[in-house]
């Protein structure tokens, strides 16, 4: 087995004087926020963002809905999950079924910093600015919680979402690198 090592990013925001206001987005899609009830939409929507995406080799997990669960489960029962900072985007007309097309999750540390553990926005849903709207949502609730600063972490190969944190005002602080199993190694 042949280890391979993935660059990561840990980027960081201050949220002082910061307008968070989300973007609108397109008729037909609504947020939800978070509800224990919605478990399994939350973990569905992260599933169908992440299932062809290179984090998935970085976190397997991503890569199965029952991963996602788990991952789910995991950052629901973390002292400092934080509900308000923690949100699904669906669609839905009233001739169809709801479509998850996003979520994000928010924690805080025990120094009172914010942490976005996952964003992610289903492949056909984006370019419309749910991202956008979604993480600007999440720092609104970080700051609501009392967080004045905010931190994530990801790949450096994923340019969509560098770029779209770059553009919130988020800035790169570290880099970190994270192991990975190599599976196309001969």
């Amino acid at each position: 087995m042949d280890i391979a090592y993935c660059k990561r990013f840990r980027m960081e925001i201050d949220l002082a004087g910061r307008d968070l206001t989300p973007a609108a987005v397109p008729d037909g899609y609504r947020f939800l926020p978070w509800d224990r009830s919605l478990l399994d939409a939350f973990a569905r929507a992260k599933f169908l963002g992440f299932r062809d995406e290179i984090d998935t080799s970085v976190f397997p997990c991503l890569g199965d809905f029952e991963g996602c669960r788990r991952l789910m489960t995991e950052i629901i029962g973390k002292p400092g999950f934080l509900p308000e900072a923690t949100w699904l985007v669906v669609r839905s007309s009233e001739r169809e079924r709801m479509v998850y097309c996003g979520t994000i999750q928010g924690v805080r540390d025990e120094y009172g910093f914010g942490a976005i553990q996952n964003l992610s926005v289903v492949r056909e849903h984006r370019r419309c600015g749910i991202g956008m709207s979604l993480l600007l949502r999440a720092l609104d609730g970080f700051r609501s919680a009392g967080s004045r600063r905010v931190y994530l972490e990801v790949t450096a190969q994923n340019q969509r979402a560098v770029r779209l944190y770059h553009r919130t005002g988020f800035l790169a602080k570290r880099i970190v690198y994270k192991t990975i199993e190599n599976v196309y190694a001969t």
